[in-house]
């Protein structure tokens, strides 16, 4: 018996060592593989660009109406001109998993307009103001991408909304698809008094010159660009596929650390240094070697390890800044020092002087939901008070800048007055949302209007506490993609459906505590806990938060952020 057993391995394994080995699957990479298209996506890139559908848009679609619209450009290459259907009202969130595209999507358009850096002219807000009244139903929403989205935009209307947009130099080219999307960069470039160095020339120039530009149109996945001279590293430097932040080398002087494949989403990553110090006159070069390097190795396979973050992760940043030294940039970069743990915050709300002596004054936009008529407004107290600038950040708030100083109440006043506070409120300054179930497809839940009522509920119910330790960032994510951030919050809420004690299905919220990104009341950036077998319903939203954060009053260490207690403590503390 056992000599036929012996026999039968023996045979087993000659078959075995007969058998071919499987050939390797190709990752799309264009330098290594060839330029193949390997799925949907890449064969509708390959057969004609996106930035090719603006032709069509205004020719053919705008005069024939949404029926007109070819389903790869509607579903496609739309995107390359920051235009998106969006949901269809009435489909609740238990249905978005299961229902397919077409059925999920409405004959109106959600259109991002660009705002690199987040700088606005007075005329330029007063445009988009306008734009929002006449064409999106008021709609005005400004993202933690320092972009602002309307909704409710027909294709009827696009080509008279890029003429007033372009009439005062804004754009919605490339603000989605797969491309260079919009750069992160400090709201206060330029005039904040402790500044490194101001990178509004950078991105001018990479903008002015690669925006557009067909050869960088057509990447793996979307790419996203952060650039900040402010010490607070008010950027997200961590979750950005290519960041600099200013550092000063001993030897060369002011210029940027380089950091590469940073990304939220479903499997978050966070960026690396690549121990590079880069000059200010090499930065757009490193930009774009940086960008090409993503273009000719990323994984074009499979759509969802496509992003920028799964290289990286399997090259190392060693052999990546190799690849960019020799084959991009043919010179080799200085090493340079990680930038300093930020002294400031780098929300920026608050009034702080600037470098020329006037003022800046930050204020919460909570959740960023804006309006035509509001930004408007905010047009008109800049008017009144003699600034021509205001600024976005990635955290959903407005600056107004160069206020004189014997101006700075008045001016708080007024924004006051249209609900815009520049106080360091609760949690009025730290909320954040996405688009959620009003107007996204993916979406789950509704966040927008739920981080609104949250905010006013809790301002209330925790009125008795005069001033926590440091803000507690509450991020509502309507889906499991994080465009909220919600892994990188104090207090994250990914948006599902949860199943009550009754057994009924609701909307609510699995919960992570205890993520951030390096700022000056943590070291490091890390990401939340989730919290095991935790859902909260959104109408017990306000029960959770304020259970939390009168039991972290109650239970930290003097000197113990919300972070460190919430990592600490027993699970059981956290429910």
């Amino acid at each position: 018996m056992s000599t036929q057993v012996e026999e039968t391995k023996e045979t087993a394994g000659k078959r075995a060592a007969k058998r071919p080995a499987r050939p390797k699957k190709s990752n799309g990479q264009w330098k290594v593989d060839g330029q193949e298209p390997l799925n949907k996506n890449e064969i509708e890139k390959a057969e004609d660009n996106g930035l090719n559908v603006r032709d069509r848009i205004e020719t053919i679609y705008s005069k024939n109406g949404f029926s007109s619209i070819a389903s790869d450009d509607l579903h496609g290459r739309f995107r390359w001109w920051g235009l998106y259907t969006q949901r269809k009202p009435g489909i609740d969130g238990g249905r978005t998993a299961t229902l397919e595209p077409h059925e999920l999507e409405d004959e109106y358009f959600m259109m991002r307009i660009r705002t690199d850096g987040g700088q606005l002219s007075l005329e330029q807000l007063r445009t988009i103001a306008g734009i929002a009244n006449d064409f999106a139903r008021g709609t005005a929403d400004l993202t933690d991408r320092q972009n602002i989205q309307l909704h409710w935009v027909e294709i009827e209307n696009v080509p008279e909304i890029w003429r007033r947009l372009e009439s005062v130099g804004m754009q919605t080219t490339e603000a989605c698809g797969d491309v260079p999307r919009g750069f992160l960069g400090s709201p206060v470039a330029g005039i904040a008094a402790d500044e490194l160095i101001d990178p509004t020339p950078t991105i001018k120039e990479i903008t002015s010159r690669y925006i557009g530009d067909p050869s960088l149109s057509n990447l793996p996945r979307k790419y996203k660009t952060a650039i900040s001279g402010h010490p607070s590293q008010d950027v997200l430097h961590e979750i950005n596929d290519c960041s600099m932040i200013a550092v000063e080398h001993p030897e060369h002087g002011i210029g940027y650390d380089l950091w590469v494949g940073g990304a939220l989403s479903v499997v978050p990553r966070f960026a690396e240094r690549l121990g590079a110090w880069v000059a200010p006159d090499q930065a757009v070069d490193v930009w774009l070697g940086v960008t090409q390097i993503f273009r000719d190795y990323g994984y074009r396979r499979l759509r969802n390890k496509a992003r920028m973050k799964f290289l990286l992760a399997d090259w190392g940043p060693e052999k990546f800044r190799e690849v960019l030294e020799t084959e991009y940039l043919g010179y080799k970069l200085a090493d340079g020092p990680a930038p300093e743990k930020p002294t400031v915050a780098g929300d920026h709300v608050g009034v702080h002087q600037q470098k020329d002596g006037r003022y800046y004054i930050g204020t919460s936009l909570v959740a960023g939901r804006a309006s035509g008529t509001l930004l408007h407004q905010i047009g008109d107290i800049a008017e009144k008070f003699g600034t021509d600038r205001i600024r976005l950040t990635p955290h959903q708030k407005i600056l107004l800048l160069d206020i004189a100083e014997d101006k700075v109440n008045d001016v708080v006043a007024e924004l006051d007055k249209i609900g815009l506070s520049s106080r360091k409120d609760l949690f009025r300054r730290s909320v954040m949302a996405c688009t959620g179930i009003e107007f996204c497809k993916l979406a789950i839940v509704e966040t927008k209007q739920t981080a609104i009522d949250a905010v006013t509920r809790l301002e209330e119910r925790l009125a008795d506490i005069d001033e926590l330790p440091h803000p507690i960032s509450l991020h509502l994510n309507g889906c499991p993609n994080s465009c909220a951030r919600i892994q990188t919050a104090d207090i994250g809420l990914k948006g599902q459906i949860v199943t009550t004690d009754d057994g009924e299905q609701v909307p609510g919220f699995q919960v992570h505590v205890g993520g951030g990104l390096a700022s000056k009341d943590r070291d490091e950036a890390g990401l939340g806990r989730t919290v095991r077998g935790l859902k909260i319903t959104v109408d017990g939203l306000n029960d959770y938060v304020e259970k939390l954060v009168r039991r972290f009053l109650a239970g930290r260490t003097e000197t113990e952020t919300f972070s460190e207690w919430s990592h600490r403590v027993d699970e059981e503390e956290l429910k």
